[in-house]
C-alpha cells in the first residue's frame, strides 16, 4: 500500500494549499493518445446517439411523427446537454472516459478542470455548433441575395461601358465582378467550418490532443490512468494525420487550378462571366437536362392531395384508397397528405416519408433501402 500511495500523481489529488504545494515527483501518468481518446469518443457518441432514440420514440409517441422529425436535431442536442451536464459538468467522468481509463485535466495546471472550463466547454461543444447551423442558412441567403444584386450592377455597368467606349474603370470592373462572382460560387464552403474541423482532426492525428476544437480553446487534455510496463508501446495515429494532410493539400491544389482555368477562360471570353456563377465543373454538365414544366412541384405546406377532404380525394382521381386504416399514414396516423410510395411499395405522407428518409434511407416498415430520390407522389 506504500508503494502505491507513493506512485500517485498529485494531480489527481485535491489541489493542495499554495503555501504547503509538494515538491514535483518525477512519476506521471503518461497523456492519452489518440486511440485511447476516439475510442472515448465513439462510446460517449454510441450512448447519447441510444438516448436520443429513446427521447424520439418518447416524444413521437407522445407529439406525433411530424413534431419529432421537425425537431430531431433540437432534441439529439438537449440530449447531448444533459448527458454532458449529469458527468463533465458535475465533475464526474462520462461513460466513455471510464470505459477507457481517462481523465480530463487543464494543460496549464495540471488539475482536474475548473467549473468555469467545464461549462465553457459544454456550452462550446454543443450550443455554439447548434446556433451556427441555425444562423448560417439565413446569413448565407442575405449574402447572396447581395452579391447578386452587386454582380447584376457590374454587370450592367460593363455593358454599359462598352456599349459607349469607355475603356477607363475597364481594368478594375472585371477583376472586382469575378472576385464577387467567386465568392457567390463558393459561398457554402468558405462560411462552412468544415476546414477548420479538418485542421484540428490532423493536428489531433500528429499530437494525440485536442480532439475538440472546444477542447483546443479551454486547454484540457486527456491522461491514461493505467499503469504501462516498461516495454509496453503506446501508439498513435500518426499515418491518418499524414493521409489527411495530403486529401487537404490535393484538395486545395485542385481548387486553386479550377480557379486559374475559370480566370482565363472569363479573360478569353469577357461576356462568359455574364452568363452565370457556375465553376468549371458545373458548366461541363449537361445543359440540356431540366424536369419538364409539365409536373409541378409538390407545395411545401399545403397539401395537393389531402384524404381528409373527400371532395378533393373525388376530383384528384384518389377515391381508389379503400376507406379506414388504410387511408391513414402509419408515421402520422394522420389521413395520407399528398400520398407517396417507396421502391418497396408502401404508401405515406410526402412529408412524412421525406424528412424520414432523410434521417434514415430505409423504409419504416419493411427497412429496405428507400432513398429520397425514389419517392413517387401518388396521382389519379
Amino acid at each position: 500500500m506504500a508503494s502505491d500511495e507513493q506512485d500517485v500523481p498529485p494531480v489527481l489529488s485535491p489541489a493542495p494549499k499554495p503555501s504547503s504545494r509538494p515538491s514535483p515527483t518525477s512519476h506521471f501518468f503518461p497523456w492519452a493518445t489518440s486511440p485511447d481518446i476516439i475510442r472515448s469518443h465513439e462510446k460517449d457518441a454510441y450512448i447519447t446517439n441510444t438516448l436520443s432514440n429513446q427521447a424520439l420514440s418518447i416524444i413521437r409517441s407522445l407529439r406525433g411523427a411530424r413534431f419529432a422529425h421537425a425537431y430531431t436535431d433540437a432534441i439529439k442536442n438537449l440530449t447531448e446537454l444533459l448527458y454532458l451536464s449529469l458527468t463533465t459538468l458535475v465533475g464526474n467522468r462520462t461513460l466513455g472516459e471510464e470505459y477507457c481509463d481517462v481523465v480530463q485535466l487543464e494543460d496549464d495546471s495540471l488539475r482536474l478542470p475548473a467549473l468555469a472550463r467545464r461549462i465553457g466547454y459544454i456550452l462550446s461543444s454543443i450550443l455554439v455548433p447548434w446556433t451556427l447551423q441555425r444562423v448560417l442558412p439565413g446569413f448565407r441567403q442575405r449574402v447572396r441575395t447581395k452579391l447578386e444584386r452587386s454582380i447584376a450592377r457590374l454587370q450592367a455597368r460593363s455593358l454599359l461601358q462598352k456599349q459607349q467606349g469607355d475603356n477607363k474603370s475597364a481594368p478594375a470592373t472585371p477583376f472586382k465582378l469575378r472576385f464577387q462572382t467567386y465568392i457567390l460560387n463558393h459561398l457554402d464552403s468558405l462560411t462552412s467550418l468544415s476546414p477548420i474541423f479538418a485542421l484540428n482532426i490532423a493536428a489531433f492525428y500528429f499530437s494525440g490532443a485536442y480532439y475538440h476544437i472546444s477542447k483546443r480553446l479551454w486547454g484540457l487534455r486527456y491522461v491514461f490512468t493505467k499503469r504501462i510496463g516498461e516495454s509496453e508501446h503506446r501508439v498513435g495515429y500518426e499515418v491518418l494525420g499524414v493521409l489527411l494532410v495530403l486529401q487537404i493539400a490535393v484538395q486545395s491544389v485542385l481548387h486553386v487550378k479550377d480557379t486559374i482555368v475559370a480566370n482565363q477562360a472569363a479573360t478569353a471570353a469577357p461576356g462568359s462571366e455574364e452568363t452565370g456563377y457556375s465553376s468549371p465543373r458545373q458548366r461541363n454538365a449537361l445543359s440540356t437536362v431540366s424536369m419538364p414544366p409539365s409536373i409541378p412541384a409538390l407545395p411545401a405546406d399545403t397539401p395537393r392531395y389531402d384524404l381528409a377532404d373527400d371532395a378533393q380525394n373525388t376530383a384528384g382521381g384518389l377515391a381508389w384508397i379503400p376507406e379506414g386504416q388504410q387511408r391513414k399514414c402509419t408515421l402520422c396516423l394522420d389521413p395520407f397528405k399528398d400520398p407517396s410510395v417507396s421502391t418497396c411499395g408502401h404508401v405515406f405522407c410526402w412529408t412524412c416519408i421525406r424528412d424520414w428518409v432523410r434521417e434514415k434511407p430505409e423504409c419504416p416498415l419493411c427497412r429496405q433501402e428507400a432513398l429520397a430520390s425514389k419517392i413517387l407522389p401518388l396521382r389519379g
